[in-house]
């Protein structure tokens, strides 16, 4: 057996989180990417696990609704904010051993969240969690790409798929073993925090030992066609990228915070049935972001975007007025469809600005973080002022956001026709 094949039966191995040699290069690196899906899912099951607690922290420390609201305000802020500045650094300063570093802020606050002796200690504690978060989105989602062997959209899905798994699990573990046990128990989140170190040092032994080769052949495979856009197209499709965030993160809040509310007061339903319909949206957006980024590599971005913005429109327009059953369909199709959007957002925003892939990957998972958060908020006081249901009437029409989409380049077709002009 050559050389050559040996190395090419090596690569077509199932990979586990191990080092491999620079060779890997250029195919998908699947056990990259399931650890850093995995990873995802623990750090993302921490973060939901916070504000499933609050009950606790509203009677241990005889907090009231604003204080609530500010810890969640530290913890998003912390989250969203630092995380375009860390994609930032990091483009500029590659630091391969960073998401451990990361994940053990989230350890540290996960400890100080378990013993804190004050509402100040409280806040410093999510705002550790917050930014663990935020080192953890944009390096792991540049490690995910250098993964991906060109298949971009299909590592962001990967990627993005634990975090939705994640932030499902969260709550069912504070319902069934942190509430019943009190403050201490959230000690044992030290756990997946140490799980999650440990293979985030291996990744960054991977990422260290693949930064210069990934980067030579990047460098030699790179065309003119890769920053041909000006500064005008660059950001009017910021723009619309924004916007989408927007339409879908606002959407995806109100039905995500106020769905088993809507169907108590609409429905009649108790509380176990409700969640067991939230459950089935939650595992929807789980599968629609796991089809958004394939479809994106085969079809093209654009034409994903259309669809997973744009093509909700029927069913959200449709769902304040359905019975009972066709909520449950309804609310499932809005899960599959929406959800097909992120991975394409973030995979177009990096071809769009080429050597950027940390700021663009801290941007807009720190908008996606601050709009949910937003989108919350909102909806809430106009819940407050007039009804769950009316939520939903003015949310139905927040797809058509998806129209500006015909403002966004072809990236596709603009680089192959430059391709085959130059040739």
């Amino acid at each position: 057996m050559s050389q050559s094949e040996a190395q090419s039966i090596e690569i077509a191995e199932p990979a586990v989180v191990s080092v491999r040699p620079p060779h890997l290069i250029g195919k998908v690196s699947l056990g990259i990417l399931g650890a850093l899906s995995f990873c995802h899912l623990l750090n993302d099951l921490i973060a939901s696990v916070v504000p499933a607690i609050y009950p606790i922290f509203r009677d241990t420390f005889q907090l009231d609704y604003g204080q609530i609201g500010l810890i969640t305000l530290t913890y998003q802020c912390t989250a969203s904010v630092f995380q375009p500045l860390v994609g930032h650094y990091t483009d500029n300063h590659p630091k391969p051993f960073s998401l451990p570093v990361g994940m053990g802020f989230t350890f540290i606050g996960i400890i100080l969240l378990a013993r804190a002796p004050s509402f100040e200690a409280l806040l410093i504690a999510a705002a550790l969690v917050g930014i663990g978060s935020a080192v953890f989105h944009p390096e792991a989602s540049r490690v995910a790409r250098m993964a991906s062997g060109g298949r971009h959209g299909l590592a962001q899905s990967l990627f993005q798929v634990g975090g939705n798994f994640g932030s499902s699990l969260g709550p069912l573990l504070a319902a069934f073993m942190i509430v019943p046990l009190g403050q201490g128990s959230i000690e044992w989140l030290t756990a997946a925090a140490l799980l999650a170190i440990v293979l985030l040092t291996r990744i960054g032994v991977w990422y260290k030992q693949h930064r210069v080769v990934h980067q030579t052949r990047v460098s030699r495979h790179a065309t003119p066609n890769t920053a041909t856009f000006s500064r005008g197209t660059i950001a009017l499709s910021l723009f619309v990228l924004l916007a989408l965030i927007f339409s879908k993160f606002f959407y995806t809040a109100g039905l995500q915070n106020y769905y088993t509310f809507y169907l108590i007061e609409n429905f009649g339903l108790s509380i176990q049935s409700a969640q067991f319909y939230l459950f089935s949206f939650l595992a929807s957006v789980a599968i629609g972001t796991v089809m958004g980024g394939p479809l994106g590599d085969r079809f093209g971005r654009k034409f994903v975007l259309w669809f997973s913005i744009l093509g909700a429109l029927p069913f959200t327009l449709a769902l304040p007025y359905a019975n009972l059953f066709w909520t449950g369909v309804l609310a499932v199709l809005i899960g599959l469809i929406t959800a097909s959007a992120f991975a394409t957002i973030l995979v177009y925003a990096q071809e769009l600005i080429p050597g950027r892939i940390g700021l663009i990957a801290g941007l807009f998972f720190g908008l996606a973080f601050g709009m949910a958060g937003i989108g919350a908020a909102v909806l809430g006081k106009i819940a407050d002022l007039t009804s769950i249901g009316a939520v939903y009437k003015i949310c139905s029409f927040l797809p058509l956001i998806g129209l500006l989409t015909f403002f966004l380049p072809d990236i596709e077709s603009i680089h192959s026709q430059r391709k085959r002009a130059r040739a």
